[in-house]
Order: C-alpha cells, then structure tokens, then sequence
C-alpha cells in the first residue's frame, strides 16, 4: 500500500515516511484540512495523521498510530490515539572546556597527557 498526502498537507524538509501512511483530512470542509509537518519527523509504517494538525519538528510517530492531535516538537508518540510517550529536550549541549597539558618525552616519543 502507498502512501496518501491529502491535498492541503505542508511536509517539511528532511521527513521520513514509512510505507502505508496517511496524512488525511477528517471531513469535506474548505480550506486548511490536512496536517503540516514540522522538519526532521519520522512517521512510522500504517501511520494516520488525520486533520488540520501540526507535527512538530524532530518528533517520531510510531507505526500505526493514529494520530488526532497536535505534536510538540521533540516529541514521540504512539498508539491509537497517539500519545505522547517522550519529549526530547532540544537544547544543544554545551560542553565542559578543560585545558589539557601535553608532555613530550623525547625518549619515547610518546605524548603524555
């Protein structure tokens, strides 16, 4: 089975969907009626994404969920109806900066830390 993008849905860049996903509407308004997904998402096989919803960037929809409510970025959902099961924090990292002395020994040719 493919995969069904209604006519109205925004997918950003850097997405994966998996075989068998729907990113549909729930009923015959005019309009904004399918979702819009966030950059860096993956959506699992079988998946249904129903509605004028957004999918945050750099969330992950487990295989088929069904999904009817909006996704905050960061954050993994599963099961029917989705529910969020984790939020990844999306701040960088800001590392320790340590100065670190090297020692050359001649007679080993060897650097010591």
């Amino acid at each position: 089975m493919g995969v069904v993008i209604g006519e109205t849905a925004e997918v950003g860049n850097r997405v994966t969907i998996y075989q068998g996903a729907t990113l549909g509407a729930t009923g015959k308004d005019t309009g904004k009626r399918h979702p819009t997904v966030g950059d860096d998402v993956l959506i699992g096989a079988g998946t249904k994404i129903l509605g004028p919803l957004n999918i945050g960037s750099n969330s992950k929809i487990g295989a088929n969920s069904v999904v009817v409510k909006d996704v905050p970025n960061g954050a993994t959902v599963v099961g029917i109806p989705a529910k969020i099961v984790k939020i990844r924090n999306l701040e960088p990292v800001k590392k320790n900066k340590k100065e670190v002395s090297y020692e050359y020994d001649e007679l080993d040719n060897v650097y010591y830390i």
